[in-house]
């Protein structure tokens, strides 16, 4: 495994850097790059795609005033694709405008992702997000490598504290995201009313999925939806008692009138 090392971004700022080659190298890379104590772990997935400008306002705005402000309370490390757009771009952007101190960690395959000041990135490669904090960046070439990845270092950085993956919007790949949470045991937060495959999910878990893949998730016990037209308040407590609950794949009472 290589050693650490540092992106620095043309805004300025810098994340510390790591390459692990295999799973079994985790451990010891996430210790290597600053990350050692066990904390909650709020895993974000999916897109912010094909929705209108209103509807992406709301999604925004879910990011800064519950995502960020839960992960800045609780102290816990966010873990997501880490590149600049969709759901990574706001997550990156909540957190600097809250002006948050959390650990956000970037996981991404670096066949697919430019570096700062990189000299010949790929054609189709994508700029990673500059303001995270952490990036892991592993072996790969195809989006999606990375799904797995994402799941392996929130299960190591969590070592047995709450974790949750919350799934908004997304394609393709955040089908695999998804499936790879529960098999890992992680329970899956879906805002409904975000589009595309968090609606399907969302449809399937109230009897009127037509795709096989979500109506798969849906009966896998470890899906639950959240409908954005609930509201931010009720979102910010079902998410933030999930991260406070040591089985976080059991809710209490109050938050599952809101999580189903």
């Amino acid at each position: 495994m290589e050693k650490p090392f540092r992106l620095i971004f043309s805004n300025g700022r810098e994340a510390a850097a790591i390459r692990p080659s295999v799973p079994t190298e985790l451990s010891v890379a996430l210790n290597q790059i600053g990350l050692q104590k066990s904390r909650p772990i709020l895993v974000v997935v999916g897109g912010a795609s094909y929705i209108s400008e209103a509807e992406f306002l709301r999604i925004q705005q879910l990011f800064i005033k519950v995502l960020a402000p839960i992960a800045e309370k609780l102290g816990a490390y966010v873990v997501d694709g880490g590149t600049d757009a969709g759901v990574m771009q706001l997550m990156g952007k909540a957190r600097s405008q809250i002006a948050g101190t959390f650990p956000l960690i970037g996981v991404a395959p670096e066949g697919k992702v430019a570096l700062p000041n990189q000299l010949t990135p790929a054609e189709d490669a994508t700029p990673l997000e500059p303001h995270h904090t952490h990036f892991v960046l592993i072996p790969g070439n195809e989006w999606g490598d990375e799904s797995p990845w994402i799941v392996r270092v929130a299960t190591v950085l969590a070592n047995g504290d709450p974790s949750v993956t919350v799934l908004l919007n997304g394609g393709e790949v955040t089908f695999k995201d998804a499936f790879q949470s529960i098999i890992a045991g992680r329970l899956v937060i879906v805002i409904a009313g975000s589009g595309r495959t968090a609606d399907k999910i969302a449809d399937a878990l109230d009897g009127k999925g037509t795709d096989q893949r979500a109506i798969e998730l849906a009966d896998s016990g470890l899906v639950r939806d959240i409908n954005l037209e609930e509201g931010f308040d009720y979102l910010a407590q079902a998410i933030q008692e999930l991260l406070s609950t040591p089985d976080s794949r059991m809710p209490n009472q109050d938050a599952d009138q809101h999580v189903r």
